[in-house]
């Protein structure tokens, strides 16, 4: 029994994720200054050459990798937070909404890095990307906020939303840090943290507009 030949299609994708691959567990041992794209290569076990077909440049690599990353995270975060609203009584439901950025940061945290170092640096390639990506999150939370029944009628209420959800996304960055640096060595405390500051936000947005 033989195997069915990759498409072109097929073996450019598969290269490209092990680039993808590579780079990650570059950037998880070494840090940014470790990345290059002559690493890059040989790790994956490509000619360097063909490592420009798939990415321009190591800034390039950079967005795809925050980019793939990321996107599959909202996704995750979005699907805890959906289950956490239709069974708001169960506790780990809305622990996991947290549970899972965590992990997801403390697995890869140098993409964090990165992506807080570039949103801070006018000068930075990945600026643009960095800012997209925050806001990303920004707005994923905020309008699962507002399927919670919090209301976004008006711009203050938008506002109030995004607020909160851009504070709860700093805590979770800050305390993943906290816990990567040794300072917070158990996640399930910072879980109880968050858990906290999001109920303790939510209380008072609700009661911002209810008027009691």
């Amino acid at each position: 029994m033989t195997n069915t030949p990759l498409t072109r299609s097929e073996a450019k994708d598969l290269t490209r994720r092990r680039l993808i691959r590579a780079a990650l567990e570059i950037l998880d041992k070494e840090g940014e200054a470790g990345l290059t794209t002559v690493k890059v290569a040989k790790a994956a076990g490509i000619a360097q050459s063909s490592f420009y077909v798939h990415f321009k440049d190591k800034q390039d690599l950079l967005r795809a990798l925050g980019d793939e990353g990321g996107e599959r995270l909202r996704r995750a975060m979005r699907e805890a937070r959906r289950q956490a609203r239709e069974a708001p009584t169960e506790l780990e439901s809305h622990r996991d909404t947290f549970r899972i950025p965590l992990d997801a940061i403390s697995r890869h945290p140098e993409l964090l890095r990165i992506q807080l170092r570039a949103r801070h640096d006018p000068s930075s390639p990945l600026r643009e990307f960095a800012t997209e990506t925050a806001k990303a999150y920004r707005d994923h939370h905020a309008a699962d906020l507002a399927a919670l029944g919090y209301t976004a009628d008006n711009e203050r209420d938008r506002r109030r939303l995004e607020m909160i959800a851009e504070g709860i996304n700093a805590a979770t960055n800050a305390l993943a840090i906290g816990h990567i640096e040794g300072r917070y060595p158990e996640i399930e405390e910072a879980v109880d943290v968050l858990v906290a500051l999001s109920r303790g936000a939510l209380r008072w947005l609700r009661s911002t507009q209810t008027g009691s």
